[in-house]
């Protein structure tokens, strides 16, 4: 098999006093069942600040977030801990691993055409960045601070409900009033998505990969076709119009 470390991601180890409910009070998505889960954490006004997915190891959580934002979202979290009994700090001995298709690890919480995921120790070579990138906008799905944006975009403009980043029957959590109103009202009036770069809006784009050929872009649902959603994004679409 090819190499499948991803290098571009790392993991936050947290133990002690009741981890899971300790980010059930602050994270998207439902901690207290089965893991992995793809969460946030959000500012008040329900925007996205860390996107990560929560693994269980025992007693212990792991998160798998982007490396470059590791350190943030560990001083974030201690914030939050206050006087808990609690330790959070990097898990290097453990690399987060991907490979497009295959038996080993889990499938993608996100949607199952990402293909499996697992931890493990790292592996030597090349990794798997570029191909992991590749595949995930070619499924038009987003991740990470340059593509979610840093505290600017809401949970649910970042398609969490369609790719399962969100309960909202897990009660209160940072951003939760705004987010739950979103859903409620069902008024999610623009979205993140992933569109040929031939077809790049530039005053609407987040980033482009022109060595991809994709440009992410940050646009009202009523000018995003059917030609351009992927297919798990058009019932949502179709929900909010």
């Amino acid at each position: 098999m090819a190499n499948t470390t991803l290098n571009d991601r790392a993991l936050i180890r947290l133990s002690g006093e009741d981890v899971r409910g300790f980010l059930q009070g602050l994270v998207t998505n439902d901690t207290s069942g089965n893991l992995p889960v793809w969460a946030a954490l959000l500012s008040a006004q329900g925007k996205a600040l860390f996107d990560f997915l929560i693994w269980g190891d025992e007693a212990d959580v792991l998160i798998d977030c982007e490396r470059d934002a590791a350190e943030a979202l560990a001083k974030r979290l201690t914030l939050y801990r206050l006087r808990r009994a609690i330790t959070i700090a990097p898990e290097p001995d453990l690399a987060v691993h991907w490979a497009p298709e295959g038996d080993l690890g889990v499938v993608d919480p996100r949607l199952p055409e990402l293909g499996q995921r697992w931890l493990a120790p790292a592996e030597e070579g090349e990794g798997a960045d570029a191909a992991w990138r590749a595949h995930r906008l070619a499924l038009g799905v987003t991740e990470g601070r340059a593509e979610l944006g840093d505290g600017t975009t809401l949970w649910l403009e970042c398609n969490a409900a369609e790719l399962n980043g969100v309960s909202f029957t897990k009660g209160c959590y940072v951003g939760q009033e705004n987010t739950a109103r979103m859903n409620w009202r069902q008024k999610v009036n623009r979205r993140l998505v992933v569109v040929p770069i031939a077809e790049a809006d530039e005053k609407r784009q987040v980033v482009a990969y022109p060595d991809l050929g994709w440009s992410v872009e940050h646009r009202r649902t009523e000018t995003i076709g059917s030609g351009i959603a992927p297919a798990w994004m058009r019932e949502g679409l179709a929900a909010g119009s």
